[in-house]
């Protein structure tokens, strides 16, 4: 069904889909390339929320090198949108152009477009082909998938550790066990997610900033602070708004009191505050699950990347809250120190909760191993 030469082109229109990594959040990333004999005419991707779409990118760029592009072959890496919204149907722009005919990697899975931008192009007499290199083109967006098939983020769980998995000595010393290499590659994570996500535990021991500073991008994640019982110092670098980006604090069961006391004083701050507790949880914690259904629906998050503690790390998982593992580790032996999560003790191999592999790479002397939940 596909040639060595519609790999080759998907591949470039993959290539310009890593170009929004940073920037087309809450939209996916997209990629398009336009194709007429033999010559590719235009490329593009798509640029920050209320910008252009991947392809009315490559059409423009066609345009500005004055290649006319009916009869084009156009490959793009997901189904082109029908619906208006910020902006208007990339189908509609399409149709006009007279292209010939519409390869995509995959469908898109929101429910206003769903298979429905690919039948209007067909109605229009566009030829229409779709599913190449599919899963290339679905883990570029594995939040946004999440987030319209399930309606929750993609959970990302950052962790730096020694080789026997110790993130921490007991007197909370964690700064540095992993290389500058690793440091480098894990700001990259850091900015191609939607938020930051970090507990009171971390803030109140090593005071982050949480935001990314080792690459360039144009925008800073939203970050989040879950303060269940809101102990966040004001003077704290996360509430600190010119680093960039904004603050949502994140709360449970707090004392009426203290609550619009430290709401005011947020607020004066230009910090977001929210309250969700656990109905189930007699401690007033957050309920995490809740969370991240606030952040998917109210917010629009595709992707999640959290650092946080040893605490944090175990209540996330032991919710069932995180998909992916991202692990760095160095080639160091810390001995008796702070484990990677507070997980409870097993009494039989049967109940050990299994990641599958994606990939594991060296990152300078350090080893980043990525896994996902089964």
């Amino acid at each position: 069904m596909y040639t060595q030469e519609d790999h080759d082109y998907m591949n470039m229109a993959l290539a310009e889909a890593k170009k929004s990594l940073f920037i087309s959040n809450p939209n996916p990333r997209v990629g398009c390339v336009i194709v007429k004999n033999n010559q590719v005419i235009g490329f593009g991707h798509t640029q920050a929320a209320g910008s252009d779409h991947a392809e009315i990118v490559a059409l423009k760029d066609a345009k500005a090198k004055g290649f006319d592009v009916s009869g084009s072959t156009v490959y793009v890496t997901l189904e082109p949108c029908c619906h208006h919204g910020r902006t208007p149907p990339c189908t509609d722009a399409l149709i006009n152009a007279k292209v010939a005919t519409v390869i995509a990697a995959m469908t898109d899975p929101n429910p206003l477009v769903a298979a429905q931008g690919l039948e209007k192009l067909r109605i229009a007499g566009i030829e229409v082909r779709c599913g190449l290199l599919e899963k290339e083109a679905s883990e570029l967006n594995i939040g946004f998938i999440q987030r319209m098939t399930q309606g929750k983020p993609w959970v990302r769980l950052k962790i730096a550790a020694s080789l026997d998995g110790k993130t921490a000595l007991h007197n909370g010393v964690s700064q540095w066990i992993t290389s500058s290499d690793a440091r480098h590659d894990g700001h990259m994570w850091r900015a191609r997610a939607c938020c930051i996500l970090t507990g009171i535990g971390t803030v109140k021991e090593d005071n982050p900033q949480l935001n990314v500073r080792d690459i360039e991008t144009p925008r800073q994640p939203l970050r989040v602070l879950i303060d269940s019982f809101l102990e966040v110092p004001l003077d704290a670098k996360i509430l600190d708004e010119s680093i960039g980006g904004h603050t949502v604090v994140v709360c449970g069961q707090v004392d009426a009191e203290h609550f619009e006391k430290m709401s005011q004083a947020l607020r004066e701050k230009n910090v977001t505050l929210v309250a969700l507790p656990d109905a189930s949880n007699s401690k007033g914690k957050v309920d995490l699950p809740a969370l991240f259904k606030y952040l998917a629906e109210k917010l629009h998050i595709n992707e999640v990347h959290v650092e946080a503690g040893f605490k944090l790390n175990g209540s996330l998982i032991r919710e069932g809250c995180v998909d992916e593992l991202l692990i760095y580790m160095a080639p160091k032996l810390l001995g008796d120190a702070v484990g990677m999560a507070n997980l409870p003790s097993l009494s039989t191999l049967d109940d050990v909760k299994t990641w599958d592999l994606i990939d594991h790479v060296s990152v300078g002397d350090n080893l980043r191993i990525r896994l996902k939940k089964k």
